[in-house]
């Protein structure tokens, strides 16, 4: 038996990049999954490869930031697999530019994504957890929930050109040491994982094709100048960015009973930058 074995995991943004390694690697310790993406087939290509794999999954493809989306994601676990242990919220994106070329709406749809839509998912699961946290006390069980926010480096040391993003990423490490508190009593680990350089679509080029972001109808523009890639790989101490799946491991360590006793904390997944 995995680690994970009869656990309900929820992955915002499992898709693509280290959602989806996430996903998979969850998966390959058990855990049953609810797949997340803005669009159907990334969403369908990862249950597709956690079913090979001999696991189980199910979509609930949609954006995040919509009103509703909190209950959609909650009510997939516990009406597919009829509970909810972990959460991940992974979902998000970059738009980047210097604080006086930065609009309104660029900065409001940062906090969307990183901040509103991780409490809106975390608002629609306290309920179910704590009725969870209830029944299990009253039968003299105690089970141990995970939930874990992916923060950034950008959130925890600040970045040139990421006023939006920065501040956003920020935010979510202080709902993350908050409801480590409330949620206590509900026996539920709150943590955060703060990624630094890793191998994603949003830390390509800015001219390669893949950095371009369609969400509802309109075109975002994430990456990374061309120029920049290399001095970020010699600020590594490690010397290169790491990849999805090591990404992964840092999100595992989290939801794993190891960790049982583990809340409220920050986790950097840098390879040794400290910027």
């Amino acid at each position: 038996m995995g680690k994970l074995e009869g656990k309900v995991a929820i992955v915002s943004g499992s898709g693509r990049g280290i959602g989806r390694a996430v996903a998979l690697k969850l998966a390959s310790d058990g855990a049953r999954i609810v797949v997340n993406d803005l669009d159907a087939a990334p969403a369908a290509e990862t249950v597709a490869a956690i079913e090979a794999a001999g696991g189980k999954a199910v979509a609930c493809v949609g954006n995040v930031t919509a009103k509703d989306f909190g209950e959609r994601f909650v009510k997939a676990a516990i009406d597919t697999f009829g509970g909810l242990d972990i959460i991940v919220n992974n979902a998000g994106y970059t738009r980047d530019a210097v604080i006086q070329k930065q609009t309104d709406e660029q900065f409001q749809s940062m906090l969307d994504v990183h901040v509103l839509a991780p409490f809106r998912i975390l608002r629609a699961a306290a309920e179910p957890i704590r009725l969870f946290a209830k029944q299990e006390a009253a039968a003299g069980r105690e089970v141990i929930r995970k939930v874990v926010n992916i923060s950034s480096m950008a959130g925890t040391n600040g970045n040139p050109g990421q006023v939006n993003y920065s501040s956003a990423k920020a935010a979510l490490v202080g709902m993350t040491k908050t409801l480590s508190k409330e949620w206590g009593r509900y026996k539920v680990c709150v943590n955060c994982v703060a990624f630094g350089f890793i191998e994603t679509r949003l830390t390509k080029p800015m001219d390669d094709p893949e950095t371009q972001i369609e969400i509802e109808g309109r075109t975002i523009q994430a990456g990374v100048p061309g120029a920049m890639l290399g001095a970020l790989k010699t600020m590594v101490p490690l010397g290169r960015a790491g990849t999805p799946d090591e990404a992964a491991g840092g999100v595992y360590l989290f939801c794993i009973p190891e960790s049982d006793y583990v809340s409220g904390e920050v986790l950097i997944v840098g390879g040794g930058v400290n910027l």
